[in-house]
């Protein structure tokens, strides 16, 4: 990728610049460090090392960490897009990922190809422009052209969920079921991110309808909320609860306040993670600590 965007730096007037994110797990990060700056000092192209400071080892943690040094980097150095490699093949992976961690929707549209960095720097672009090769695909390019390519030993590891998709279940797949897995599942992908991007305005517009604060809680207008679709009673549900609760959601916490529309007056939830419940006032549904 940095290949690509170098060669077309001058036809489109780019300033570049490579961040090279140093989780310090592996015994080679210092020399792979050093690689990445070898390559950017050859291109003439600013590079910026961060290495992170007791980063806790988790895949989630790591990416916190990455796209908070994005973001630092992105806005004091006036750069609008953030520029990374993934491929069709890891767009695959994170479909299985998070279908297999009950992600619905919303989990397997992941990896798309343009989105905001964060709520926070909306301004910045993150910008995946490999998305329709695979990583073999990728690796042929390197290959043909005789670029150096880094092992990132970490990949071996099978302690990490994503590693034993990688390379246990896909090949499985590619194996037993269809050799266009990557493919099909990207595409899955790209089509969500469509239907997703529909729900999303659709769920924007009942939540203003039918949600509103109320005595240090929240109430739901039952009867607009029971009239709307399933699917748009769920993905409010889920986004009032995300708002009052702040904790992780699980499919059932949901569909316990979405049963509320259709129950009958003075019903009342087991207490939600928190101590929060939810109860029926006639035309009312209200969330309250």
């Amino acid at each position: 990728m940095a290949t690509l965007l170098f060669d077309l730096r001058a036809q489109w007037g780019w300033q570049l610049a490579i961040v090279h994110c140093d989780h310090g797990w592996r015994e080679d990060s210092a020399e792979n460090a050093a690689h990445v700056l070898k390559l950017a000092e050859g291109w003439e192209i600013a590079c910026f090392i961060e290495k992170a400071q007791a980063l806790e080892k988790t895949e989630a943690a790591a990416r916190t960490w990455r796209y908070r040094v994005f973001a630092n980097l992105a806005r004091t150095h006036g750069y609008h897009w953030v520029v990374t490699g993934h491929t069709a093949t890891d767009r695959a992976e994170t479909v299985l990922y998070n279908l297999l961690r009950g992600s619905g929707a919303d989990g397997i549209q992941a990896l798309s190809w343009q989105r905001p960095l964060d709520q926070d720097h909306a301004d910045i672009l993150v910008t995946r422009p490999l998305l329709q090769l695979t990583r073999q695909e990728t690796g042929q390019f390197c290959r043909d052209l005789n670029l150096a390519v880094w092992h990132d030993s970490s990949n071996d590891d099978w302690q990490y969920r994503r590693n034993r998709i990688r390379q246990e279940l896909m090949p499985y797949l590619r194996s037993h079921f269809n050799p266009n897995v990557e493919t099909i599942l990207a595409q899955t992908a790209e089509i969500f991110t469509a239907e997703v991007t529909y729900l999303d305005t659709q769920t924007e517009q009942l939540y203003a309808a039918v949600v509103a604060p109320y005595e240090g809680g929240w109430c739901i207008h039952r009867p607009l909320f029971r009239a709307a679709p399933l699917a748009l009673q769920r993905r409010v549900a889920r986004r009032l609860l995300q708002v009052a609760l702040s904790k992780q959601l699980n499919f059932e916490h949901i569909e316990k306040l979405v049963a509320l529309a259709d129950a009958p007056n003075r019903t009342q939830t087991d207490p939600f993670p928190g101590g929060w419940m939810a109860h029926v006032d006639h035309d009312q549904i209200l969330l309250h600590p």
